[in-house]
C-alpha cells in the first residue's frame, strides 16, 4: 500500500470536475452515523466550502492522518482489535465487537480494507466537523475518495467516526 500525504487542495475544484458518484453500500446504517447526510451531499457536490475561520492545525492534520493510516495498516494485518480501537465510542457501540466491525469493512468497504494506494488530501471543517478526504485506489485500479469524519476525544486524541466513499468516475490507475 502506497501512502501519500501531500496533495493539491481538492476542494478548490467543483465536484463535477472531480467526477463524484455516490457508492451504494450493503451497510447503509454505518454511513448514517458518520456524516449528516445533508452535510455530505453539500460536500460532495461543492455547495459548501470549508470554513476559512475554522482550519485544522498542522499538528491536528498530522495526528488525524496518523490515526487513519494506523487503521488502514491494522486492516492490512487483519488486526481487528487495533482497527476497532481507532474508531469512536459510538462506532464501537454500534458494532459491538472488533470481529463484527472487521467483517463490515471487509464486505462493505473493500477499497478501505485493502487499498492499492492511499493519498491524503487537506482536511476541512464542514459544518463544524473535521473531515479528512483520502484518495484510494482499489486492487482493480478504480479511484475512490473516502471522507473520514473525525472526532477529538476528551483525552485529546483523534478517532475515526466513520467513512463515506465516492467513486471517482473515469479515473483508473
Amino acid at each position: 500500500m502506497h501512502i501519500h500525504s501531500a496533495a493539491p487542495n481538492y476542494f478548490d475544484a467543483p465536484a463535477w470536475e472531480r467526477g463524484y458518484t455516490a457508492r451504494k453500500t450493503r451497510k447503509p446504517f454505518y454511513t448514517l452515523l458518520m456524516v449528516p447526510a445533508f452535510s455530505l451531499a453539500l460536500l460532495l457536490f461543492g455547495l459548501t466550502a470549508a470554513s476559512p475561520a475554522a482550519e485544522v492545525s498542522p499538528e491536528d492534520a498530522i495526528a488525524i492522518r496518523t490515526v487513519i493510516a494506523e487503521q488502514l495498516e491494522a486492516f492490512a494485518r487483519d488486526d481487528a482489535r487495533r482497527a476497532f480501537s481507532l474508531a469512536t465510542i459510538g462506532i464501537r457501540e454500534r458494532f459491538g465487537t472488533p470481529e463484527v466491525f472487521m467483517d463490515m469493512v471487509r464486505t462493505g468497504y473493500p477499497v478501505v480494507y485493502r487499498p492499492k494506494s492511499v493519498q491524503f488530501e487537506k482536511p476541512a471543517v464542514v459544518d463544524g466537523e473535521v473531515i479528512q478526504p483520502v484518495r484510494m485506489t482499489d486492487v482493480e485500479g478504480e479511484a475512490w475518495i473516502a471522507f473520514y469524519p473525525m472526532q477529538r476525544q476528551p483525552d485529546g486524541v483523534w478517532r475515526i467516526n466513520g467513512c463515506q466513499l465516492a467513486r471517482l468516475q473515469g479515473q483508473r490507475l
